[in-house]
């Protein structure tokens, strides 16, 4: 199938609405430009654009991440860590930025997950629950020892 070709203002308008609809990071901007096959000039002057007019913000992208990632899917930081390490975003940008999650609500969330998931584990003896809750909080993300001090 024959792609269609654009010219540079169309391209640069396609991006600055890419970056509108939702926030975005450094690498999924230019996985984007490169479907358009651009030179290495153009790939730069919309780069800058979209920096210089804020359409493209390393940290807004990573605090809404955080986030949403937190308060709506209801990810632990390790999760979250890794996901936007994956993405490309600095460690010491995500380290900054993780005073989005209020310490309150992730102790609570970390709480709620364990009591939903412990209380359906039937036929096991108490040990195996404790462990197998456990263990799903760490496949969420969750720190084992942020996970043994709220327990505790």
């Amino acid at each position: 199938m024959e792609k269609k070709s654009y010219t540079f203002d169309e391209i640069k308008l396609k991006l600055v609405n890419y970056c509108v609809y939702q926030d975005r990071c450094h690498a999924e901007v230019e996985q984007k430009m490169r479907e358009f096959l651009l030179i290495d000039e153009a790939r730069e002057d919309i780069m800058l654009y979209l920096l210089r007019e804020n359409y493209l913000n390393e940290e807004r992208f990573t605090r809404s991440y955080i986030r949403g990632k937190f308060y709506i899917k209801h990810w632990g930081k390790t999760k979250i860590k890794m996901n936007l390490k994956q993405k490309q975003v600095p460690e010491k940008l995500i380290n900054k930025c993780f005073d989005e999650i209020d310490e309150g609500d992730y102790e609570k969330t970390i709480r709620k997950i364990y009591e939903d998931y412990y209380s359906k584990q039937n036929g096991l003896k108490e040990y195996q629950r404790k462990s197998k809750t456990i263990k799903y909080l760490m496949s969420r993300g969750f720190e084992y020892e942020k996970i043994n001090d709220i327990l505790e």
